[in-house]
C-alpha cells in the first residue's frame, strides 16, 4: 500500500509499504480521508518528542471496513467508520474507573514514544482495535467524519469545567480546537464567549462560529479588555488551547477570582506559572487530555448540522500532496487552519 512515512524529522517520503495485518480483535480500515492535525505539524521536526521516525502519522480519520478480525463483533466489511485516537485496554484500573484517556499503558494512533510507535492513517489502509470503532451516519462525509476526533477533543474540554448558563468564557487560540471550542460553549449556552488570537482573520471566523467578541492580543492590555466586556470581574472560565508560556499566562490573567483555567494545548513540556495569582485568587488549573467517551456526541452533532467543521476546513488534497501541504502548516501559510488528505 502506499504510505506518507516520516523517515526523518523533517522529511517525509510516499514509499510502497506492506499493508498491515490485523489481530484477531482489530478491522482494517480502507482510508477515505485523514486530517493533519497540529501535534503532527509539531512532531515532524521532533519537537513534541512524540513522532519518532520512521512513523507513518494521522490520528483523525475515516474510512471503509476493509477486513475483519476473527474475534470482531457487530462489524463486517463495507461499515463506514471512524475511530478514536486512544487505543488502551479494557481492564486497565482507570478504563475501569471510566477514564479511559488516562489509562496506563494506551497508545495513541500514529504516535512514536521511545515506550511505544503505532503505525497510523497517513495511508491507504490502518488497522485499528474494534472496540474503539464508531459508525459514521449516512448524511456524514467522510471528511466530516475525519475531524470528529478534534471535535470530542474539545467536547472534552468543556465537558470537564464546570460552566453555568450565560457564564463568561476566554478561548485564547483560534486555532482548529480553539474554534470548536468556541461552538462547543456556545451550545452549552455561554452567554459572553471572547475569543482571542494574533491573527485578525481566524478571530473573524471565531466570530461567525460563536464568540461574542474577538481581541488581537498584540491591540493592548487583554485582561484588561476582557475585563471591560465581564462586569470589570473577569471571565467565569478559560481555555488555553496554544500550549506555549505566554498564551497560558494570558489565559490565567483573564479569569475572575474562584474561576477555573482549562489547559488543552500541548506544545510546551514546561511553562511558568504565576503562582501567587493563582493561590491568591483562588484559581483552579486543570488539564484536559485527548477523549474520553465524546465521540458518539461529536458525531451527533455534525449529522444535526449543529457542529460546523466545513468553515475551518482549508483544503482536501491526495496523500501524494501531503508532504508539501506539511511544509505549508509548518510555515504557517496565512488563511491555512486545516487540511484533510485523501489517500
Amino acid at each position: 500500500m502506499k504510505a506518507l512515512v516520516l523517515t526523518e524529522y523533517n522529511h517525509f517520503d510516499l514509499q510502497e509499504v506492506p499493508k498491515p495485518s490485523i489481530r484477531p480483535n482489530e478491522v482494517l480500515v480502507r482510508v477515505q480521508a485523514v486530517g493533519i492535525c497540529g501535534s503532527d505539524v509539531h512532531g515532524m521536526d521532533g519537537s513534541s518528542g512524540r513522532r519518532i521516525p520512521p512513523i507513518v502519522m494521522g490520528h483523525e480519520a475515516s474510512g471503509i471496513i476493509a477486513e475483519v478480525g476473527s474475534d470482531v463483533k457487530n462489524w463486517a466489511t463495507g461499515d463506514r467508520v471512524t475511530f478514536d485516537s486512544t487505543v488502551y485496554v479494557l481492564d486497565d484500573w482507570y478504563s475501569r474507573r471510566g477514564q479511559y484517556n488516562l489509562s496506563d499503558g494506551r497508545e495513541v494512533v500514529g504516535v512514536s514514544t521511545p515506550d511505544f510507535k503505532r503505525n497510523g492513517a497517513f495511508a491507504e489502509y490502518v488497522a485499528i482495535p474494534q472496540h474503539i470503532l464508531y459508525a459514521v451516519p449516512d448524511n456524514v462525509s467522510f471528511t466530516q467524519a475525519a475531524l470528529v476526533e478534534p471535535v470530542a477533543v474539545a467536547l472534552h474540554a468543556v465537558s470537564l469545567t464546570p460552566i453555568q448558563v450565560n457564564d463568561s468564557a476566554v478561548v485564547v487560540g483560534s486555532g482548529m480546537i480553539g474554534l470548536f471550542v468556541i461552538q462547543v460553549l456556545k451550545l452549552a449556552g455561554c452567554g459572553t464567549i471572547i475569543a482571542i488570537d494574533l491573527d485578525d482573520d481566524r478571530l473573524a471566523l471565531a466570530q461567525k462560529l460563536g464568540a461574542t467578541h474577538s481581541i488581537n492580543a498584540k491591540s493592548g492590555d487583554v485582561a484588561k479588555q476582557v475585563q471591560d466586556l465581564t462586569h470589570g470581574r473577569g471571565a467565569d472560565v478559560s481555555f488555553e488551547v496554544v500550549g506555549a508560556g505566554p498564551t497560558v499566562k494570558t489565559a490565567i490573567d483573564c479569569v475572575r477570582k474562584g474561576a477555573t483555567v482549562t489547559l488543552v494545548g500541548n506544545l510546551a513540556p514546561t511553562v511558568e506559572m504565576p503562582l501567587q495569582a493563582i493561590v491568591t485568587r483562588q484559581l483552579r488549573l486543570q488539564g484536559s487530555c485527548a477523549i474520553n467517551g465524546e465521540y458518539e456526541a461529536a458525531l451527533a452533532l455534525i449529522s444535526s448540522g449543529r457542529m460546523n467543521v466545513e468553515a475551518i476546513l482549508s483544503a482536501e488534497v491526495p496523500l501524494e500532496e501531503g508532504a508539501d501541504w506539511f511544509k505549508r502548516l509548518y510555515e504557517k501559510e496565512k488563511g491555512l487552519i486545516k487540511v484533510v488528505l485523501k489517500p
